[in-house]
């Protein structure tokens, strides 16, 4: 296949560029170890302010660096904060 026009060299293509990967650190860990029983609480606002986005959307595992078990464990404390009005359902 013939490379493309010259009129058309501004849309063809580019590579992307790899990425290297950053291993993220699962927000719930105290001091790097998983705590037993797997518990956030539903009180501790801070915490679960940094993992909802402006518009009170529950951030995903991939952006909040959570394991499966420690979101389920968030995504329930942050319903239940939702429940008790301490976190809004609808941000701005």
């Amino acid at each position: 296949m013939s490379p493309p026009p010259a009129k058309f060299a501004k849309f063809a293509r580019k590579k992307a560029k790899p990425r290297t990967k950053v291993k993220r650190k699962d927000p719930i860990y105290i001091d790097g170890v998983r705590p037993r029983p797997m518990y956030v609480d539903y009180k501790d606002l801070e915490l679960l302010g940094k993992l909802v986005n402006r518009q009170a959307k529950i951030i995903g595992r991939r952006k909040s660096g959570c394991t499966a078990a420690s979101q389920h464990a968030v995504t329930s404390a942050i319903k239940r904060a939702r429940f008790m009005a301490l976190l809004p359902y609808v941000g701005e």
